[in-house]
C-alpha cells in the first residue's frame, strides 16, 4: 500500500459473526485505522456490541457518515452466497465510487461488472480495488523450493471457515514474540485487505494454485525463517477441496497445524446431507498422506505438529477447556485456542513449531 487508508467496513444487513468474517478480521488484526461499520438496522451502536470485536468503532447508516468519520475506502465485509454482490449492497457502493472513495472488494463478483457501478466511478473518480483478482502471469507449481533454513508452515482445517487465518496471523505473532523472523502469506481476501498483499488462491485457474502458492512462499522465505501460509478451505469439504489440495502441494510444507471449530459437528453448507465433520485423529493422517505426495519416496513427513482450536461458540470457558483437552487427548498433540487463550494460546502453539525443528 502506497498510502495508509481509513477504511469503513460494508456490513449492512449482515454484520453478525457468522456472515461479517471479513469485518472480524480487518477490525480485529488491519495494521490501519478502521474508522465505522456501515450497517444502517444497526445504526448508532458500536462493532463490539454487535460482534465482539472492534472496540470503539461506531455503527452508521450510510456512506455519508462513514465520510464524515474520516474514511477514504469502502470495504465489502461480509460473503454472500455464490460470491455476488448483495443488491442491497450496490447503492452504497455507487454512493462511495461516486463520492471518490475507493472500494476493496473481495467477492468474486468484479464490482465495475455492473454498469450503473462503473458510471458512478467514472463520475466520481472512485477507484476499485479487486481483493480477488490474481495476477496475470503464474507459474505451474512443483519447481521452486524456499531458501534453505525456513521452515514453511500450513494451517490446514477440518472443514471451511474454521479460524486458519487467525491461527496464521497469531502464531506469526508469537513467533516473533519469541525471537524468530516471521512472515505471513496471505491467500483468501481477507488475509490479503489485512496484509496488503498476496494472491487470492480461490480465484487462480486450477492448473496455477500450486505456482501461485509456491511463488508467495518463495518469496516470504527470502525476509523470515518462518514462513506461515493462511490456509483455505478443507480437503473434506466437498467443495473446497480443490484449491486446498492445490495450495497444500504449492506450499510444500515442513510443517502443519490443524484448525478446528470445536462446535462444528456437520461441515459447511452440508446440514441438508448431514455430512460430518471428521474427527481430529483422521484429519491429521489426512493431511500428513496428501503433503507426502509433494515429495519423493522416502521425503520425511511434513507433519501435523499442534491444533488450533476455536472456541469462540462453546457456552463458557469450561466447556472450551473441555473441548482442547480432548484435542491433546485425541491426537497426543498440543492444543490451544490462540484467541480464546490469548498471547499465551498463541505461544502454547508457536513453540510446538519451533520444537519440531529443533
Amino acid at each position: 500500500m502506497t498510502r495508509e487508508p481509513k477504511v469503513a467496513v460494508l456490513a449492512a444487513g449482515l454484520f453478525t459473526r457468522a456472515t461479517a468474517k471479513t469485518a472480524i478480521g480487518v477490525m480485529r488484526y488491519a495494521p490501519y485505522p478502521v474508522v465505522a461499520v456501515i450497517d444502517p438496522d444497526h445504526a448508532g451502536s458500536a462493532a463490539s456490541e454487535r460482534v465482539g470485536v472492534g472496540k470503539g468503532i461506531p455503527v452508521v447508516a450510510d456512506v455519508a457518515d462513514a465520510a464524515r468519520l474520516g474514511a477514504d475506502t469502502v470495504l465489502i465485509g461480509t460473503a454472500a452466497a455464490g460470491g455476488r454482490i448483495p443488491d442491497s449492497y450496490r447503492p452504497f457502493l455507487a454512493d462511495a465510487l461516486r463520492s471518490g472513495l475507493e472500494v476493496w472488494n473481495g467477492l468474486h463478483e468484479r464490482v465495475l461488472e455492473d454498469p450503473a457501478l462503473r458510471e458512478a466511478a467514472a463520475a466520481g473518480n472512485g477507484r476499485v480495488r479487486e481483493l480477488r483478482e490474481p495476477p496475470r502471469e503464474l507459474p505451474i507449481g512443483g519447481h521452486r523450493t524456499p531458501r534453505p533454513g525456513a521452515t514453511v508452515v500450513l494451517t490446514v482445517g477440518t472443514d471451511a471457515a474454521v479460524g486458519k487465518m487467525t491461527a496464521s496471523l497469531e502464531i506469526a505473532a508469537a513467533l516473533r514474540r519469541l525471537g524468530r523472523t516471521a512472515a505471513f502469506v496471505a491467500t483468501g481476501q481477507t488475509g490479503i485487505a489485512i496484509a496488503g498483499k498476496g494472491i487470492s488462491v480461490d480465484a487462480v485457474v486450477a492448473d496455477f494454485v500450486a505456482g501461485a502458492t509456491e511463488e508467495m512462499v518463495c518469496e516470504a522465505a527470502e525476509g523470515a525463517d518462518w514462513v506461515i501460509v493462511e490456509g483455505q478451505g478443507a480437503l473434506t469439504h466437498p467443495g473446497f477441496s480443490g484449491v486446498t489440495m492445490g495450495l497444500l502441494h504449492g506450499a510444500a510444507p515442513h510443517l502443519m497445524v490443524l484448525c478446528d471449530d470445536a462446535a462444528r459437528r456437520v461441515m459447511k453448507g452440508y446440514d441438508r446431507e448431514g455430512l460430518p465433520v471428521r474427527d481430529l485423529r483422521e484429519c491429521v493422517g489426512i493431511y500428513e498422506l496428501a503433503a507426502s505426495w509433494r515429495r519423493p519416496p522416502g521425503h520425511p513427513v511434513a507433519p501435523v505438529v499442534a491444533i488450533a482450536m476455536n472456541t469462540g461458540l462453546l457456552p463458557d470457558d469450561a466447556a472450551a477447556r473441555a473441548a482442547i483437552a480432548g484435542a491433546e487427548q485425541a491426537t497426543g498433540l498440543p492444543a490451544a485456542d490462540p484467541i480464546r487463550d490469548g498471547t499465551a494460546g498463541a505461544e502454547r502453539l508457536a513453540r510446538a513449531l519451533i520444537g519440531a525443528r529443533a
